[in-house]
């Protein structure tokens, strides 16, 4: 069984063969966290590691003569007002005013599986076998209310899931003005963070600093998003842990809005690590009967380094937290018009660049934004989801069959949380914004924030896009969203009520996405949000792709996918071909290193193809081509392994690997071209040491085995390069094995 209990110590041991997590019942009936890390062997008694000391200034929570503090204490789900100075994981408001809580043990259930969590996207098992959950009571008995702290381990994989659910039993209303998912303590200090940090195309570029005593922290306060900002994880490594070795361990948010990661650090060097909803903005009453559950936090430990914890990620997000039709398929090979037109497009525009992407072998063509309403431009038209005859005489319905006619899918790009006040959403419901009233209400692309926390104007846009979706041929969605918001208000709740407003809008998002879903599970969604700034698990739930950013130049991509392959699988990241001059950096860098950049990720082109010269249309075939044959080992059955950091040098590389290792797929990327440069050797990884390998790259070809591939590496020809083809070059490989 991987999750044992030893009465006689009331010790809890969570483990498998990868990592042991250990926590006891302390002699004042709270939980302690006595051991998170490698997996050792079970006994019965591990209270050796409960460290125990009279300081000074030290609150004494037991009666005399024992020493327990809560202060020095290495603690399960820590409060605040029993002796403990840190930051708390939960703050109850009582009717009296008091924060002062006491949860004790009562009793724990153990169950096969994983049970949901109500109204939130969570990870999740297909059959029991697969983990092993535990649900641990605890009870205030002055509020008589119960706090369920509960633990999922997966038999085949480092990760431990955690979230929190309180239930009001007794008379008094109590506010919740923060609550953490999960908190976790370590006995030192001897990390380095890493996080994921970044603004509008520039999303998730891997920061890293080494912890110092206080509090180090990252955090969302988008309402609508994770955000551009921070993504909704961070690691704790050892400062000599690489790609490939050493200790890391991972903590990553399923939430989609306001969040916070808190690193603390105390004088005496211990650490606590806590993640849940932000508590600012958050405020929630429970009356008796009233429970509220936390979203989930997944825990991932590698010993392997960051590498390790990344394919562990991969892996579980892969197959228990993506869904559906598409969670375990090759994505459709895709042409999105949004860089070809903008809002500039008439239907014989649009069926002529349909055409020549069916020429070159693309599967599924987008339309993007401006088809509904009077969109012609961003000041008009959001929250009107119906067809722009005068663009599509036919309409979607029309439009989508022709596209289909010609032997492509067709797909479609909405942007169902927002509204223009130019619409006849806003003039017929204007108290559907969220805002703030008496104030002025900030815009951002001259969009405004329709207020999902209401059900009604839930049931009102499912309602106007289920119109559209019935009577069209629709097998992909785009789902953008493209502002924060600034003013979180809602008009005509209670004012007791304002602090659940955020929370409500992205459960109200979460309610659309899952009405869409199970109404129409054939179709492909693609989360996007000004490009990635909701790349987050909450999203992948629902939609197994996320646009990873505005950004498609390719040499940015580099560093933007680099950065993303560390919590999220390269399959969930959309990747497109632009034109050049890129949209967004306006530099030229080579077709080939577009498309060497693209293939991984989802793959496809965010250009008009009518525009290319022939070679250049030849090259695409040839892309579209390369695309179809490795996909499945790309996108589903690979590993993923970074080579080369883009942060750390002139260089990026990587390559995805097949379980079996008979196959591979390898990219390296130079940025600036070197003169008279030292020599360059890339040395791949996750191949078999003693496997003989065909290595092919543009005009050549090898035989070698794997380990030398792996220690000795292949010579990369600088001088090629820069006479060749100049700044942004790159080398796609193939490895296959004899």
């Amino acid at each position: 069984m991987p999750i044992k209990f030893h009465e006689q110590t009331k010790t809890f041991h969570i483990c498998n063969k990868y990592l042991s997590y250990i926590i006891c019942v302390m002699e004042n009936g709270q939980m302690e966290n006595l051991y998170y890390g490698k997996a050792i062997c079970d006994k019965e008694d591990f209270s050796y590691l409960h460290e125990e000391v009279m300081r000074s200034l030290m609150s004494v929570c037991v009666p005399e003569p024992g020493i327990l503090s809560m202060q020095y204490t290495k603690q399960e789900y820590p409060v605040y007002g029993t002796g403990d100075f840190r930051s708390p994981a939960m703050t109850v408001r009582q009717e009296n005013g008091s924060e002062i809580v006491d949860f004790k043990y009562v009793s724990h259930e153990t169950y096969d599986g994983k049970k949901k969590l109500k109204g939130l996207p969570a990870t999740y098992t297909e059959n029991e076998s697969e983990a092993q959950s535990l649900d641990i009571l605890l009870h205030d008995s002055v509020m008589d209310t119960d706090l369920i702290l509960t633990y999922t381990i997966y038999e085949e994989y480092p990760v431990i899931t955690r979230s929190v659910r309180i239930l009001q039993k007794g008379d008094q209303k109590i506010r919740l003005e923060n609550m953490m998912s999960a908190s976790v303590e370590f006995p030192d200090m001897d990390f380095e963070m890493l996080q994921l940090s970044g603004a509008w195309s520039r999303e998730r570029y891997v920061k890293t600093r080494k912890l110092e005593m206080g509090i180090q922290a990252i955090q969302s306060l988008s309402g609508t998003a994770s955000s551009a900002e921070q993504n909704p994880f961070i690691a704790l490594k050892r400062p000599h842990t690489t790609e490939d070795m050493g200790e890391v361990y991972g903590f990553s948010f399923v939430y989609s809005s306001n969040f916070l990661a808190q690193v603390e650090v105390t004088p005496y060097e211990m650490t606590r690590v806590m993640m849940g909803i932000n508590p600012q903005g958050f405020s929630w009453e429970l009356k008796k009967g009233e429970e509220f559950q936390t979203p989930e936090v997944v825990m991932v430990y590698s010993d392997q380094g960051l590498n390790g914890m990344s394919q562990v990620y991969h892996r579980l997000y892969r197959n228990h937290l993506m869904r559906g039709k598409w969670k375990n398929r090759v994505r459709p090979i895709l042409l999105n018009n949004w860089e070809a037109t903008y809002f500039n497009f008439t239907e014989e525009k649009i069926l002529d660049i349909a055409k020549k992407a069916k020429e070159v072998g693309v599967e599924l063509f987008v339309l993007d934004d401006g088809w509904f309403g009077t969109r012609n431009d961003d000041y008009q038209g959001l929250g009107d989801w119906f067809v722009n005859k005068n663009k599509l005489p036919d309409g979607i319905s029309g439009l989508s069959r022709k596209i289909e006619a010609m032997g492509l899918k067709f797909g479609l790009w909405v942007e169902l949380e927002m509204v223009n006040k130019d619409s006849d959403c806003y003039r017929a419901h204007p108290d559907w914004l969220i805002g703030a009233p008496g104030r002025f209400e900030s815009h951002s692309r001259h969009q405004h924030v329709l207020d999902f926390s209401k059900p009604e104007v839930v049931d009102y846009i499912y309602d106007s896009i289920s119109k559209i979706l019935d009577e069209s041929a629709i097998s992909y969605i785009k789902w953008d969203m493209n502002r924060y918001m600034s003013e979180p208000f809602s008009q005509g709740m209670p004012a007791a009520e304002q602090g659940k407003t955020m929370h409500k809008y992205i459960l109200g998002v979460y309610d659309l996405y899952t009405r869409l879903t199970e109404k129409y599970p054939d179709i492909l969604f693609e989360s996007c949000s000004s490009g990635g700034a909701r790349f987050d698990p909450g999203m992948l739930y629902f939609a197994p792709q996320t646009w990873t950013s505005d950004d498609t130049d390719a040499a940015e991509r580099e560093k933007i996918q680099y950065g993303t392959s560390f919590v999220y699988p390269i399959v969930s990241m959309g990747s497109h071909i632009s034109a050049v001059p890129n949209h967004q950096m306006h530099r030229y860098t080579p077709l080939a290193t577009r498309a060497n950049v693209a293939y991984f990720g989802t793959f496809g082109y965010e250009l008009d193809l009518n525009l290319l010269s022939e070679e250049e249309l030849k090259e695409v075939r040839e892309q579209v081509a390369f695309m179809k044959k490795y996909r499945e080992l790309i996108q589903i059955e690979g590993d993923f392994y970074r080579i080369l950091s883009p942060f750390e040098g002139n260089e990026t590389a990587w390559m995805v690997v097949s379980r079996d290792k008979k196959h591979a797929v390898a990219g390296y990327y130079e940025r600036l071209n070197k003169v008279n440069a030292a020599w360059m050797r890339l040395r791949f990884k996750g191949l078999d040491e003693k496997q003989l390998y065909t290595v092919k790259w543009e005009e050549n070809s090898i035989k070698a085995h794997g380990n030398e591939l792996m220690y000795a590496g292949i010579p990369i020809d600088r001088d090629y390069c820069n006479k060749t083809n100049g700044d942004f070059y790159s080398i796609l490989y193939t490895i296959e094995a004899e």
